[in-house]
């Protein structure tokens, strides 16, 4: 083991194929020994409230709340007073675990939360709750389910294809290292403090990327209204929220520079990428941000289905047509031909635009503020899961026009600085990957005894150094 930790003087083999040798002072033994088990309430979304007693269910367990969850702290929804004299069994206690059960993904299949700090908590819909019996330290078993070897025997366990479902039959049969009681405890404050000096190093990586993903977005809204000339002459637009721009440039609806838009169609399709010699179709998952992404297609279940004049070729605009009301109206320009023939799908359009424009220049100006906003107004009005736009609204649309030579130098700028941020995006998102892998590498050393942190003392510096992780 790597760094300043070290080992323990003597192991074992734990009889465990999930944990190998472990101290030789330290056991295993089955969840359903350690933990006593319930359920959650047995209601719906429908039943949640705005006011009432606190209630995590499922959802928060996957997305929002993984690990510990604390009503004090944490947003949840509530649920009438009235469950706590009809469904006071699925009232939490401090040190209580809630796991989802059911997930979308083999990922999520262990996923959990544990109540912490004070109050009145209730698991919600879809959950299993497991209380902590004996001497156990509720803490030290959280980050002992929070080990890969933990959650890898509930992964090899749940059965499923499109949901996997974790019973408490599955749960029962997990098993967990158990040091003593203050190893427990140690171990605990350990991780606590460690764990925590690392989550800071992921919140600066990940307030580093919404600043970069900010730069990035600033810059083609500057260069699509202001141009890369600082002494250029200004004038007003005539538009309030536009401002000034070039003075040489023209503020037209996007219909003035368009030739035709079209829609493509929906064909019966399979939900998987077409391979050589198939036809497909795209999903609207295919324009994301600016960035076309072929394997975003479905496979055509009859060659007949095909229609060439849909077909998407090198150098097509194309633009949803609905999505949720952040995505709706996302645009990309293709920039390589898909390997197979494959077709519009009707939830996108392909703006052909006149000799007036380049077609990356539009692109640019849609996914800038100033495009956005615009979009924004249009969708309001339509469904919250699904927002729409017409072909009228685009139409309507105002959008800057420089000289074409302009335009060619605009879209080069926006590229290359776009390609520096996405550069350095990439690299802190790796960033963060590593030191999550390094994170749960130190969970599952220190859980499984790898490492000996039975003398160890939180550090007293207010600067203290950056954590010594284990290689994962």
């Amino acid at each position: 083991m790597e760094g300043k930790y070290q080992a323990y003087p003597e192991y074992a083999d734990s009889g465990i194929s999930s944990f190998n040798a472990i101290p030789i002072h330290w056991s295993t033994q089955r969840v359903n020994y350690l933990f006593t088990f319930g359920r959650g309430l047995n209601i719906t979304k429908a039943n949640l409230e705005d006011t009432g007693v606190a209630c995590v269910s499922y959802g928060e367990v996957h997305s929002k709340y993984a690990f510990e969850v604390d009503p004090n702290r944490h947003v949840l929804k509530c649920v009438s007073s009235n469950y706590l004299s009809d469904s006071s069994r699925s009232l939490l206690s401090p040190g209580d675990f809630v796991f989802a059960d059911t997930s979308e993904d083999i990922d999520g299949a262990g996923n959990f939360t544990q109540f912490v700090g004070e109050g009145q908590l209730f698991a919600g819909y879809h959950t299993v709750i497991l209380r902590p019996k004996g001497q156990h330290y509720p803490r030290y078993l959280a980050y002992a389910f929070d080990t890969p070897e933990s959650r890898n025997q509930i992964r090899l366990a749940v059965k499923g294809v499109k949901v996997f479902s974790i019973t408490q039959e599955i749960l029962k049969n997990v098993f967990l290292v158990l040091p003593t009681h203050i190893e427990q405890r140690t171990i605990a404050a350990f991780l606590d403090h460690e764990t925590a000096r690392i989550d800071r190093l992921i919140e600066k990586q990940q307030r580093l990327i919404e600043l970069l993903k900010e730069k990035r977005q600033a810059v083609i809204s500057h260069a699509v209204t202001k141009g890369l000339d600082p002494n250029v002459p200004m004038k007003d637009s005539g538009v309030e929220w536009l401002g000034q721009v070039p003075e040489h440039w023209q503020v037209l609806p996007i219909q003035r520079v368009l030739a035709k838009i079209e829609q493509g169609a929906s064909p019966v399709a399979q939900n998987r990428s077409p391979e050589t010699g198939e036809y497909g179709v795209l999903k609207i998952s295919s324009v994301k941000k600016g960035r076309f992404i072929e394997v975003e297609s479905k496979t055509l279940d009859s060659f007949a289905d095909y229609e060439p004049r849909f077909k998407v070729k090198l150098g097509d605009l194309l633009v949803t047509r609905a999505n949720t009301p952040s995505l709706v109206a996302d645009s990309c320009i293709v920039e390589q031909e898909p390997r197979n023939p494959t077709m519009m799908c009707d939830l996108v359009y392909r703006l052909i635009t006149t000799n007036m424009v380049e077609n990356s220049y539009v692109c640019f100006w849609l996914l800038s503020n100033y495009g956005r906003m615009q979009i924004e107004v249009d969708a309001r009005g339509s469904s919250m899961t699904m927002a729409k736009v017409s072909q009228g609204h685009i139409k309507s649309w105002l959008i800057t026009i420089p000289p074409l030579r302009e335009q060619s130098q605009i879209v080069s700028y926006i590229r290359k600085s776009q390609d520096r941020l996405t550069h350095l995006i990439e690299r802190a998102e790796l960033a963060i990957k590593l030191i999550q892998e390094r994170r749960t590498a130190l969970i599952s050393a220190a859980v499984t005894g790898k490492i000996d942190v039975r003398n160890w003392q939180p550090s007293t510096s207010t600067q203290a150094a950056e954590p010594d992780l284990p290689m994962a």
